[in-house]
């Protein structure tokens, strides 16, 4: 047998090609986020889809909205682990890849043929297309202990991510320049959102080619004789994982204060928007540029504090991005102006392009080399079940208040504040000895 099956190099080795390649994915699937989940399309959602039911209540379209992101985010906290696995014993995430990515694209690209009020028709394909991006998304974090050193890692998950800021940028620029162009021509927002689809798929199946093209699997496929084995090896994979916990007690301190905070992260990158329509009154314009300077602090945000936790630490520098985020949810509670909406929006993009990159990598450093596939998916199912958890608890609130954002605001504000506290805990050097 085997002894290195599915094991990457001891010491990763990985040419400047195959790093931009991997940093390209980030930059092609950040369009679908920004334009579908956090700005154009959840807006336009329950400004116009959902609107446009009869008889519909107050706080009901946030309330769909929120139980669209959660159910598939529900599938892939179930399936993510296990694909993951699976993906490791068989060598094969680049393959599992490829079809997440198609998926995504192509139930993105549908979208752009559903009218007003087929609300249930636009929740199918919004399910199916975050399912299909949120399994990409684990599955290219899971290359990365195969790429970097370990101490290299908080580096090139920062750079993954402020490339992935600057893709949402100019995805979403060029949807800008359309809905623009639809105004001048007098088109309504139903001809021209369509519009902008396509054209996030277009780019999303564009920019990911070089990471087909150019990133290398490395990791060699364990024995085995049935499909039926290769998941029933997952499953008691994941539960020999489990088991470990109090090895791991450090990976699994984060990803608890992880799981609470992110909740948090989560219902802002697929609410900001409609709070700012509802709340302060933004026109679709306002929000997109909006949105633009924010991926720009994003991507600024991201890329210094790679290079700051490569110097003192991931959990100090997450503490500093809690902090951050907590001053920036206050700011927006209590937000009269459009100018205190546009401060709150730059520090949220500050915090949310450090902290999403720094538990990327904090969670590398506390994996075994050999199971990145399998830890990387249990990163997956933390980051779904805040998906879950964060978004639902702000539209129930939402709706349970006739449509008050503020109030449904303030719960968001309680995840990131019990979310550092629980960071507090972490120790890292500890995490780090184990994972070796």
């Amino acid at each position: 047998m085997n002894l290195l099956a599915g094991k990457p190099q001891a010491t990763p080795v990985a040419e400047r090609r195959e790093l931009i390649a991997w940093a390209l994915y980030d930059f092609a699937n950040s369009g679908y986020t920004t334009v579908i989940m956090t700005t154009i399309y959840s807006a336009y959602f329950v400004g116009v889809i959902a609107a446009s039911t009869q008889d519909i209540s107050p706080g009901m379209p946030t309330l769909l909205w929120s139980i669209a992101i959660g159910l598939a985010n529900f599938v892939v906290m179930i399936a993510g682990p296990v694909i993951g696995a699976l993906a490791d014993h068989r060598a094969s995430k680049k393959t599992f890849l490829l079809i997440s990515s198609v998926g995504c694209v192509v139930a993105t690209a549908l979208l752009a043929f559903v009218d007003p009020g087929d609300v249930w028709l636009s929740m199918l394909l919004v399910i199916i297309s975050a399912i299909m991006f949120a399994q990409g998304e684990n599955l290219i974090a899971a290359f990365l202990p195969e790429l970097v050193s370990k101490e290299k890692m908080g580096r090139m998950s920062g750079y993954g991510w402020s490339v992935g800021y600057f893709g949402g940028l100019l995805t979403l620029g060029l949807c800008l320049g359309i809905i623009f162009w639809g105004k001048e021509q007098g088109m309504a927002d139903t001809e021209t959102i369509p519009l902008t689809l396509l054209l996030t798929a277009a780019i999303f199946a564009l920019t990911a080619t070089p990471t087909f093209l150019w990133l290398r699997e490395r990791a060699v496929p364990q024995p085995g004789n049935s499909k039926l084995s290769y998941f029933r090896l997952s499953y008691n994979r994941l539960c020999q994982t489990f088991k470990r916990a109090i090895h791991f007690k450090d990976l699994f301190r984060f990803l608890l204060a992880l799981a609470v905070y992110q909740s948090g992260v989560s219902t802002v990158i697929v609410l900001a928007a409609i709070y700012a329509q509802e709340t302060m009154g933004f026109s679709r314009q306002e929000l997109i540029i909006l949105i633009m300077v924010v991926n720009v602090t994003a991507a600024v945000g991201a890329f210094i504090c790679g290079h700051l936790q490569d110097r003192i630490g991931s959990v100090p520098t997450l503490t500093i991005t809690l902090v951050l985020w907590i001053i920036a949810i206050l700011t927006a509670i209590f937000a009269v102006s459009p100018t205190h909406m546009w401060l709150a929006g730059n520090i949220i993009g500050v915090a949310m392009g450090a902290s999403q990159s720094v538990g990327r990598a904090l969670v590398s450093k506390f994996t075994p080399a050999e199971r990145s596939g399998e830890f990387l998916g249990l990163w997956g199912v933390v980051i779904r079940l805040s998906a879950i958890v964060g978004p639902l608890s702000y539209g129930l609130v939402n709706y349970l208040t006739q449509g008050n954002h503020r109030q449904a605001l303030l719960s968001t504000l309680v995840f990131f504040v019990i979310g550092l506290l629980l960071l507090l805990r972490v120790d890292e050097k500890r995490g780090e000895r184990a994972a070796g």
